[in-house]
């Protein structure tokens, strides 16, 4: 994570104008390749890239009965579009898993990513072999098994929501800071007091950037990258005097439920000091849930964390970044909370 970070920040220019939520999609685009599928994409980002915004947009476009109509007609633009996207995603992904089992063949310990223990839990289902981890046997269980298609989806859920979330995340923090200096000043002493400007962070740090964290929880609070959840009622559910017919679906939204005064003061303010251990414990339970929560929250969040803290920390610490005056800055309120015209900025590098 900090290494691409810190690749970047090598390439930033003083003075330059950047889109930081362009910048940030890559760098977490990069970060999530290496980590789920061991695979360094920096030659293909912008193919890459283009691809998933594209199936991103799309799957905004079925969320509608009209899109569901219009997505039977292949010869239209956007599905065509769409279909060419979802090739070139699978391309990838299909031709890494080949490689990887019959790089695994020869030799297992070049890899430890996502991609390949998913192909060891295919392979140990089919060959009727221990569990590596459970220490169970596998034979019989052929319900177990996972075909490529299962590995690709299960690949390609956390692949596109581990990159673009994040990167929401991110530019949003940079947003917040950028337009409250004191806050900003305060997180940067922290940093300083850590490691010196050309210092990287490292995941022994985390516990010391207690601001840091507490910059990053608050952003998510006022623009949480999943800014709405939706969960399906198998049984007829009671909630006080209503029954929720079974077929129905829930849904709940992290950004209205974070800004609701009656659990936090000041609610539209930025304010990260309201973070405090004793507030923390306070809180009611799901007033603050932008990894969701219960049995089905993000599987991710973890990971989340340690690439939010360390890549602000990474950044942070080298460039203070200013919004171009006139910037249009507002929400897209797609299955991820987006910056409707990009996050552009002016990068200053900080002094010594």
């Amino acid at each position: 994570m900090t290494d691409y970070a810190s690749t970047m920040n090598k390439k930033w220019k003083d003075g330059a104008t950047v889109d930081i939520l362009r910048e940030m999609m890559h760098l977490t685009l990069s970060i999530i390749c290496k980590s789920v599928l061991n695979y360094d994409v920096e030659s293909e980002t912008e193919e890459v890239d283009k691809a998933l915004t594209i199936s991103r947009n799309y799957s905004k476009r079925l969320q509608n009965p009209l899109g569901q109509v219009l997505n039977k007609i292949p010869v239209l633009p956007n599905v065509k579009g769409a279909r060419q996207a979802r090739k070139k995603l699978d391309k990838l992904v299909y031709s890494l898993i080949k490689e990887r089992r019959e790089g695994l063949e020869s030799n297992i310990k070049n890899y430890d990513d996502l991609l390949t223990r998913l192909i060891q839990v295919q392979d140990s289902a089919q060959s009727g072999s221990t569990d590596k981890i459970t220490g169970n046997s596998t034979t019989g269980m052929s319900t177990l098994r996972m075909s490529d298609t299962q590995v690709r989806d299960e690949v390609m859920t956390i692949f596109i929501a581990g990159h673009e979330t994040t990167a929401n995340a991110l530019t949003w923090t940079f947003y917040l800071l950028s337009q409250n200096r004191e806050i900003e000043q305060k997180m940067v002493e922290e940093l300083e007091s850590i490691f010196d400007r050309e210092g990287t962070p490292s995941v022994d740090d985390i516990p010391k950037l207690k601001f840091t964290e507490k910059v990053l929880r608050e952003s998510m609070r006022l623009y949480p990258p999943v800014w709405s959840l939706g969960r399906y009622v198998a049984n007829d559910y009671t909630l006080d005097k209503y029954t929720v017919p079974a077929g129905s679906t829930i849904m709940m939204s992290q950004y209205l439920i974070h800004r609701d005064p009656r659990y936090y003061n000041e609610p539209d303010r930025f304010d990260p000091e309201r973070w405090s251990p004793e507030a923390k414990f306070s809180l009611a339970r799901f007033s603050y849930f932008p990894f969701g929560g219960g049995i089905r929250a993000c599987i991710g969040e973890s990971f989340a964390w340690m690439e939010g803290i360390l890549l602000i920390a990474t950044i942070s610490r080298q460039w203070k970044m200013h919004l171009i005056p006139g910037h249009r800055v507002e929400l897209d309120p797609g299955i991820t909370l987006r910056a409707k015209y990009g996050m552009k900025m002016k990068l200053e590098r900080r002094k010594v």
